[in-house]
């Protein structure tokens, strides 16, 4: 989906959730961005689930070692905000994570739907934008007290025009 729709925030519900968190023996939530470096990314992940990777210097010794890592333990990676919808990157990214045990999961955020087929995803979720009556009760809730627009009726005009400048991403109202 677009940017500011809510992908990350859906997927912190779904990382922080108390029965998610117990259903798996590591978490890892690793920021991606435009820049997809293997080598980084498998830094990060190593550095989320707490191992040390002073040793690591390669590409290929940091990949061992999160396969190392992984070995039998069920895991939740979260990559948020994912552009790079390149087979050979994604390939060689997702090796190590071949060794964790059954049952791991990864939740990959992104704009770009041709990632989710690079993924070769078992389920992808398309968030769309609000109605602008969910946008207005979102705003509202930020804006006045308790939510009640009603006790500002000069400012109602204005938080409308807001809310249809928001287009209906859920971002936009509370900013």
């Amino acid at each position: 989906g677009m940017g500011g729709v809510g992908k990350t925030t859906l997927a912190q519900l779904v990382y922080n959730d108390r029965g998610v968190q117990e259903s798996f023996d590591l978490k890892a939530w690793v920021c991606v961005s435009e820049n997809f470096d293997v080598f980084k990314i498998t830094n990060d992940v190593l550095e989320e689930f707490g191992s040390v990777i002073d040793d690591a210097r390669t590409p290929n010794l940091l990949q061992l070692k999160l396969r190392d890592r992984l070995l039998g333990q069920k895991f939740l990676l979260v990559l948020d905000d994912v552009w790079n919808n390149s087979y050979a990157d994604w390939d060689i990214l997702m090796r190590p994570l071949k060794s964790a045990g059954q049952g791991s999961k990864i939740i990959v955020t992104t704009r770009n739907e041709s990632v989710a087929s690079v993924m070769r995803t078992v389920a992808t979720y398309r968030l769309k934008e609000l109605t602008n009556d969910d946008c207005w009760f979102l705003f509202a809730k930020h804006a006045f007290d308790d939510g009640n627009s009603s006790l500002h009726p000069d400012l109602q005009v204005i938080g409308r025009e807001i809310v249809r400048k928001c287009k209906g991403l859920p971002l936009a109202p509370k900013v």
